[in-house]
């Protein structure tokens, strides 16, 4: 467990795992590397060294008040490579985490990168344009603001069901749910409302047309945060021989409803 300093001296926290091949997680919106924990145990079982940094903001890192554009982000990513000493990684980006990896990759270059895992990530682009009207309305973006902002406790609690599904499968406990929630209330509302004008405002699309290093893509098909049609299936149909998973009737949440499945599902690619 550490902190290193990025480059504008925000303080960011990692932990540190196992030994091996260096695998390094990025978070969804609102959560924590400790998201990753179930993939953490297998990866580490298996030999390989887990890495899960908190993004700026969330979970134990700093609050800095800025810094949470895509640039910045990518930035603080290659702060933690750089300051470990990290080649040869797996990076595993899940939701928002997908767009910071895409970034790093395009602003630093893939020197200390082997392959990158993109898991229910928030690419290409969420919203419509007058270019490409596939992609969500921007009302949804305002909708989702207000609602933050006038009653976060209960946009949270809606939040829940959606991201991990409750209503289409048992494949989560009330508690496990719960722990996630209480992990989203730490985030503060302002960075909350930041960071996801980030992602609905982000555009990936040429730079995932440029990866040229192997790509695993894993989504779910009741994906209601990003849904299939307008991020994994475009997402899959602009990079250059991805590899490419669908998970029936599966949500936003994988890492916890479908733990298993994607922790072999990784392991498979990394050790491919």
């Amino acid at each position: 467990m550490g902190f290193f300093s990025a480059a504008d001296g925000t303080r960011i926290f990692y932990q540190d795992w196992g030994s091996g091949d260096p695998v390094v997680f990025t978070h969804s919106w609102l959560l924590d590397s400790d998201a990753w924990e179930y993939q953490f145990h297998a990866l580490v079982e298996a030999g390989l060294r887990c890495i899960g940094m908190d993004r700026r903001v969330h979970g134990r890192s700093d609050l800095p008040g800025r810094g949470y554009d895509d640039d910045t982000l990518a930035h603080d990513v290659a702060g933690l490579l750089h300051n470990l000493d990290l080649r040869g990684v797996t990076l595993v980006g899940h939701s928002m985490g997908g767009g910071e990896i895409v970034r790093y990759i395009a602003r630093h270059g893939r020197e200390r990168v082997s392959r990158v895992a993109l898991v229910a990530a928030t690419l290409p682009a969420l919203l419509a344009t007058s270019e490409d009207e596939v992609g969500l309305d921007p009302s949804a973006l305002q909708t989702m603001l207000h609602e933050i902002r006038t009653d976060r406790p209960r946009f949270y609690s809606s939040w829940k069901q959606a991201f991990f599904g409750t209503h289409l499968n048992g494949r989560i406990s009330a508690e496990a749910a719960d722990a996630s929630l209480e992990q989203s209330r730490r985030t503060p509302p302002l960075v909350a409302t930041a960071c996801l004008q980030s992602i609905f405002n982000a555009d990936f699309t040429a730079e995932l047309s440029r990866l040229d290093l192997p790509v695993l893509i894993i989504h779910g098909t009741a994906d209601a945060n990003n849904p299939i049609d307008v991020t994994g299936r475009r997402t899959a149909a602009l990079v250059p021989n991805a590899q490419y998973k669908e998970y029936d009737l599966a949500a936003h949440g994988l890492f916890i409803t479908h733990a298993e499945e994607l922790s072999h599902d990784l392991l498979t690619f990394i050790k491919s």
